[in-house]
């Protein structure tokens, strides 16, 4: 397996102004971005990477070379190098403008690049006359082009990436599948860390193991983006149960939490007692509804909805069983679910497709009534099939994308929902675990589902 992390460049100067940056290489480092990107390098020190790679432009390959001071202390360490393909999405006729001079000037071309931006456009001249560009699309080929160059060199190695908000985008897009549309759908904070694991080269099993993680530069969740209106909800994992510890099946058996789940419901709600929380919802099993508790009693006012439509998958006769018992009673049946985890369904119990509809339902119905109420943070409670269901859905992807997403007992994930514009929602953030002690990596046992 090849573990990449991913990290976005510090505070620029043209961050700070608003501006567009695109390939234009006059905006540096602010101090903040300095100072975050010192934060980076000492969150990541205690990784041995065997290669480092950075964008050519300065605000990227400064970033590169302050975590790269951080890490050169372990004599594992790779050298730097620039790649042109991290270089951050090419906007010519934008570039070094405000954002708010772009959208006067430029109104429908920013509406296209809001709504559809793979559909976006721009008749650039160049030697050869006039040709038509399309930022997004361009940005996504270079990506893929990337990966296909990088992974082959690298299986089984740990690998450090420093870019840009909308390369960093493509990168993880493109590794999971997810379409051009959803561009916006993903965000990528200053300095914010990523984690993706790869079995082999793109056609391979990819798995996203966290996304823009800010808590190293003591944010709690990324921040809002500016002007936002709408609703924040905050997905967690249910903490551990004894049955996730020893790799059993659970699904609708109510098991409860063990003391160490209990533990990380502890450290969930330490994390997010900050936190202004308008509601509060949760499966109706046990393991979720007793994490929420733990994590709402640092917000006493807020009441609990329970919610059959979040419960977890059914695994019908698996339930209560070890891979191994499974394994004797269904041969290839777990490979079956591994592999293509949409078309398996369980023996008297549900398939993904089943969990699909009701899981989403109740969510939809969550957060229309947020919006609606002008609602503005919402706690979540729910399982790993359920979660990884919901991630699927907010990212325009299919049921088969299930194994793409890793969800840790007591792991927090930020979805945003915004009342304008195209109304798709944006993960802000995926499968925060820091809270529990394990630095960037996740280090809770995941167990069975």
């Amino acid at each position: 397996m090849a573990r990449v992390i991913i990290v976005r460049h510090g505070q620029s100067s043209y961050n700070t102004e608003r501006r567009i940056q695109g390939r234009t290489d006059v905006s540096k480092l602010t101090e903040k971005g300095r100072d975050d990107a010192i934060k980076v390098g000492k969150a990541l020190s205690n990784i041995v990477f065997d290669a480092v790679y950075s964008s050519p432009l300065q605000r990227a390959k400064q970033t590169a070379d302050i975590i790269h001071n951080e890490l050169a202390t372990h004599p594992g360490n790779a050298g730097l190098q620039t790649s042109d393909q991290l270089l951050e999405i090419d906007l010519p006729l934008w570039e070094e403008m405000l954002t708010a001079d772009v959208k006067e000037k430029f109104p429908e071309d920013y509406r296209t690049w809001h709504e559809r931006p793979h559909e976006l456009r721009m008749l650039v001249n160049d030697a050869q006359g006039t040709k038509e560009h399309f930022p997004v699309l361009a940005l996504y080929e270079q990506a893929r082009q990337f990966w296909q160059k990088i992974l082959p060199q690298h299986r089984n190695e740990t690998i450090l990436i420093v870019g840009h908000n909308g390369i960093n985008r493509a990168l993880i897009s493109t590794a999971l599948g997810i379409s051009p549309s959803r561009y916006h759908c993903i965000q990528q904070s200053n300095c914010g860390i990523s984690v993706l694991n790869f079995a082999g080269g793109l056609e391979a099993p990819v798995q996203l193991e966290s996304m823009n993680q800010t808590q190293h530069m003591g944010e709690i969740l990324p921040s809002l983006r500016p002007n936002h209106h709408g609703v924040r909800l905050l997905l967690v994992r249910h903490g551990e149960t004894e049955w996730n510890r020893q790799t059993r099946f659970q699904g609708q058996i109510d098991v409860p939490l063990n003391d160490n789940g209990r533990q990380q419901a502890q450290k969930a709600g330490e994390y997010l007692q900050e936190v202004a929380l308008d509601f509060a919802v949760s499966s109706s099993m046990l393991r979720p509804k007793e994490t929420a508790q733990i994590i709402l009693r640092h917000h006493p006012s807020v009441k609990l909805e329970l919610q059959d439509g979040l419960r977890e998958i059914s695994h019908g006769l698996w339930e209560g069983k070890l891979e191994t018992e499974i394994e004797q009673e269904f041969p290839g049946e777990l490979q079956r679910w591994r592999q293509t985890p949409g078309e398996v369904q369980m023996p008297e119990g549900e398939n993904l497709q089943q969990v699909w509809e009701r899981s989403v339902a109740t969510w939809q119905s969550i957060v229309q009534t947020a919006l609606t109420n002008k609602l503005q943070t919402g706690l979540v409670v729910a399982h790993d099939a359920t979660n990884k269901t919901l991630l699927c859905h907010i990212l325009g992807l299919s049921a088969e994308n299930f194994w793409n997403f890793r969800q840790g007992n007591g792991a927090v994930s930020v979805i945003d929902y915004s009342s304008e514009l195209n109304g798709l929602p944006v993960l802000q953030a995926m499968n925060i675990t820091a809270h529990l002690g394990g630095g960037v990596l996740d280090k809770t046992a995941a167990g069975a589902l």
